[in-house]
């Protein structure tokens, strides 16, 4: 049998087929099964049912129950049903009897409800002003906006025919006219007070707030939560207002709500007009309230100071605040735009789109920022006097190169100029007429500073500091990023208006009074005076440094007064690199004409102190400095290398021994005793340097150029980034300035070069001409004197009195002029070049007696004590030159058996002239006898020589 859970369909169907299936057999006892088994599955079901009851007793009992309360409800409900019908018939008979009081009493209701309606309208109209106050003190303007404008709209069509009402009408319709100028002040207020960041620089810690403000207002432009800004940055239609909150707390919000409250008036195009005609006197405001922050700050007095710091506080200022107030308007800008699009400000805004004509954008900003910049710079940078200048300076230093051919022409000998005896410059009829030419330069100017109107505006705020060309140094690099920031804004592919005027300021003006200073205070330095006798003067080669700046540059030694103004001006150079970058390439090439003129006029002044004659011939000891193999032999010399930056230890005597010296200072001396002493001539006069301040010249220009060559190859390293020298902090660091041209750093090498090489001839000058002198005094000494008088004269040669005179005043002047290991090169081995001449001369000699000897030996111990005291060491060479003419005491024999038995002290072609010497000093003696003496001569010494080969 089938489940009793078996659907109602199933079980149907189920029962047809038993059916069909009794009644298709043919076979009773098939029929019989067939009952059989519905019988039994009968029972079963019934039994099932039965237990089921049995089971849920209770719950039928409750349905049963719930049932039965159902439908008494029910019928309840019926019979109150039927029975309010047949009250409501009723209630219609009776009403319809009484429709006429029906209508009248309603009619009376609806007559005082609308007159209740009105008297609580007037009672609000009242109150409107009252509320008008609060909403505009507390600045909730939108409210203020949306009160007038709902009250005058029902002043005007509800209420218009209450006539109490009239003189509220009248005031509330003129509050009405006059709400957008009060909403297009406050505006501005915003966006040139509120908006721009004060920077104080006082010690209150305004400029952090100031900052903070500023980020605050940046980030809350494009990424507020809320209904006024997107997550994307759009601005949203909907604008609403809390009147529990501060308006002025969220600034952009507070920008919104304004521009909205002037959309809700209709005023929006006339609140972009007053918007954009003010953005001027706006910024001209910011600029004088700026100034005075600067002035309060550092004193009333900066206008008279020339601090070009204070302008650069004054501009960072600016900076910071016309970024601030050009953040305004883009802000201003989303909002008059937000209002125009949507649906609704267009149809309040006299149903007609705003001009164009009357709108502006971000670039009519910027253009108004950059010519009140303009015209601000115009007047600090001085440019209307900067320009008139401009057309007197020289071209000079600026050219990229320069004829230099005028130093080496002859020049005609100047005529006497013309001196003045008085003046007119400070008369009243000069300065008038001075002022006059000044104010008329201003006035032809007055095209290239701008706008006149800006002029005026900004003519009534204070200076804070004086107008000069050179302000623009302090402010360039600030006001380039500042210029880049403008162009990025407005996004330009050319060049913006004020950086054509800084370029054209820099080029036309700056870079001209740059030209005239250098020029003004090189020509200054490096003067030329022409003397009597017609030869140049440098008077700048008589002036040195004083002991106070001499202190401050640190240095050992005087230096010329024209190399270091050369080298103020170089540092001024280096650092206007530094200050302006973008006219590196303008200021080095114009170091690098500096640095040449100043090497040729050195080079000049050097020729003038060497040359004599006609001729130009040179002195010999300029002649020798000059010659490549005597000027390379010295400088292979230990002595030399003491010089030289990094080597100037004093020499270690344990690598070259006083032997090897002594070989070094004889090659020395045979190369000068060879060149000078060859002969029977005598050195002339005019070949010498006789006047001592020319040495101290010489010894003042080696010192200054050696000085400048170093600072000169610092610079030139921190170009090129291999700056290795430890003198001191380079003036400019690579990093600020743009790379160099490798042929302008080979420009720069060479120059700086130049210079070294002329300090050491220099050097090498005063070496030699030392040595000159000895010469020019001692050759006289032998082949000029009387060595063979009657009398014994206890005084020195004249000579060597002069040589001692002449050399005590070199060591005057030197010892002041030269640092102690350089005036130590100049006299060291000196003792040893005199005792050479004095040796060699011997040849020279045509007699010599006892007398001669003993004033021989006078001479040597003469100089011999001179030089004792110049070098503060005993000169031991010239006991040597002592001993060799104390041999002249003994006879020929004697000296060939003194030096069979101690060996030689002098070399043979020494004792040759010696001898030789005696012989003509003693005309008795045979030729045979002399030949003897010469022939066991040369035989001693060859067995000399010999032995000291086999040994």
């Amino acid at each position: 049998m089938a489940d009793d859970r078996t659907p109602p369909s199933n079980k149907s169907g189920f029962l047809m087929s038993i059916v069909r299936t009794l009644s298709s057999s043919a076979d009773f006892e098939q029929r019989e099964k067939e009952k059989t088994r519905i019988e039994k599955a009968y029972r079963e079901s019934d039994k099932r049912l039965s237990e089921h009851v049995t089971n849920h007793y209770d719950d039928i009992i409750k349905v049963m129950t719930a049932f039965s309360a159902m439908t008494k409800s029910i019928n309840e409900s019926r019979e109150k049903i039927h029975k309010i019908k047949d009250d409501l018939n009723s209630c219609k008979t009776l009403l319809h009897f009484k429709r006429d009081e029906l209508r009248k009493l309603w009619r009376d209701g609806v007559e005082h409800k609308a007159v209740l309606a009105m008297l609580d309208q007037i009672e609000q109209m009242k109150e409107v002003p009252d509320k008008m106050d609060n909403y505009l003190s507390g600045k909730h303007y939108l409210h203020a906006t949306d009160l007038i404008v709902q009250s005058v709209a029902k002043l005007e069509t509800s209420l218009s025919t209450v006539e109490a009402l009239r003189d509220l009408r009248s005031e509330l319709t003129a509050r009405k006219e006059r709400l957008h100028e009060v909403l297009i002040e406050e505006l501005n207020r915003q966006i040139y007070e509120k908006s721009a960041v004060s920077r104080s620089l006082g010690r209150r810690g305004s400029w952090r707030r100031g900052q903070k403000d500023l980020l605050f207002l940046k980030s809350s432009m494009f990424s507020r939560d809320g209904e006024m800004v997107s997550e994307d940055g759009r601005l949203l239609c909907e604008v609403k207002e809390d009147l529990s909150s501060s308006p002025e707390e969220n600034l952009p919000r507070f920008i919104s709500i304004l521009i909205e409250s002037l959309a809700v008036l209709k005023k929006l195009p006339e609140a972009v007009e007053g918007i954009k005609m003010r953005i001027q006197p706006g910024l001209l405001t910011l600029v004088a309230r700026a100034s005075q922050q600067v002035l309060e700050s550092g004193g009333d007095s900066l206008a008279s100071q020339n601090q070009p710091r204070y302008l650069l506080d004054l501009l960072e200022t600016i900076f910071q605040q016309f970024r601030g107030v050009a953040q305004m308007h883009e802000l201003v800008l989303k909002n008059v735009h937000r209002s125009m699009q949507s649906g609704e400000s267009q149809s309040e805004v006299s149903g007609m789109p705003m001009r164009s004509d009357l709108m502006y954008d971000m670039k009519d900003v910027w253009s108004e920022i950059q010519a009140v910049l303009q015209v601000l710079l115009s007047q600090y940078l001085d440019v209307r006097n900067s320009l008139s200048n401009r057309q007197q300076a020289p071209s000079g230093f600026d050219e990229p190169s320069m004829d230099i051919s005028q130093y080496f022409s002859k020049k005609r000998q100047a005529k006497p100029k013309k001196i003045s005896l008085f003046r007119f410059d400070a008369s009243l009829h000069a300065l008038s007429t001075n002022s006059y030419i000044e104010d008329s330069r201003q006035f032809d100017a007055a095209g290239y500073l701008g706008d006149q109107g800006l002029m005026a505006g900004l003519s009534k705020h204070q200076l804070v500091c004086k107008p000069a060309a050179n302000n623009v140094t302090a402010i360039y690099k600030p006001l380039r990023s500042f210029i880049q920031e403008i162009e990025k804004a407005m996004e330009m592919e050319s060049t913006s208006s004020l950086q054509e005027f800084v370029t054209d300021f820099v080029q036309n003006a700056f870079l001209g009074q740059v030209h005239q200073k250098v020029s003004q205070s090189i020509d200054a330095a490096t003067r030329v005076i022409e003397e009597e006798d017609g030869h140049k003067c440098f008077d700048a080669l008589r002036n040195v440094i004083d002991d106070k700046v001499r202190r401050e540059l640190g240095v050992p030694r005087p230096l010329l007064q024209s190399t270091v103004t050369v080298d103020r001006n170089i540092q001024d150079l280096q650092e206007l690199m530094h200050d302006l970058p973008d006219y590196a390439d303008q200021f080095l090439n114009m170091i690098c004409n500096v640095l040449r003129d100043y090497r040729d006029k050195c080079h000049s002044a050097y020729r003038d102190i060497v040359q004599h004659g006609s001729d130009e011939k040179r002195v010999i000891s300029a002649q020798w400095a000059k010659d490549e193999d005597i000027s390379r032999f010295l400088r292979s010399l230990p002595s030399w290398r003491t010089l030289q930056p990094g080597e100037g230890q004093e020499l270690d005597r344990t690598m070259c021994s006083e032997e090897e010296m002594r070989a070094l200072n004889s090659k020395e001396a045979v190369i000068l005793i060879r060149n000078l002493s060859s002969d029977e001539t005598l050195i002339p006069q005019q070949e010498i340097i006789t006047d001592v301040t020319q040495m101290r010249t010489v010894a003042n220009v080696h010192e200054s150029l050696e000085w400048f060559a170093g600072r000169l190859q610092q610079f030139t390293d921190s170009l090129s980034g291999r700056s290795t020298s430890n003198l001191g902090p380079p003036a400019t660091s690579p990093a600020d300035i743009p790379p160099v041209s490798e042929k302008t750093l080979a420009a720069m090498n060479t120059l700086v070069q130049d210079f070294r090489d002329l300090a050491e001839i220099c050097m090498l000058l005063l070496h030699l001409e030392v040595r000159v002198h000895c010469f020019y005094y001692l050759l006289p000494v032998a082949k000029q004197s009387n060595y063979a008088g009657p009398i014994d004269d206890l005084d020195p040669d004249s000579n060597v009195l002069k040589l001692n005179k002449d050399l005590t005043s070199m060591e005057e002047v030197l010892a002041h002029s030269l640092q102690p290991k350089k005036f130590k090169y100049i006299f060291e081995s000196l003792g040893y070049l005199v005792s050479s001449i004095l040796i060699n001369s011997v040849q020279f000699l045509k007699k010599i007696n006892e007398n001669g000897i003993k004033k021989m030996c006078r001479n040597i111990l003469a100089i011999q004590q001179n030089l004792t005291n110049i070098t503060l060491t005993r000169e031991s060479d010239l006991d040597r030159a002592r001993l060799f003419y104390e041999l002249l005491y003994l006879t020929p024999d004697d000296i060939l058996n003194s030096i069979a038995e101690k060996g030689p002290h002098f070399t043979g072609t020494e004792y040759t002239q010696l001898i030789q010497l005696y012989h003509r000093s003693h005309p008795g003696i045979k030729v045979a006898v002399q030949d003897g003496h010469m022939q066991r001569l040369l035989q001693i010494i060859e067995k000399g020589q010999n032995e000291t080969i086999s040994t």
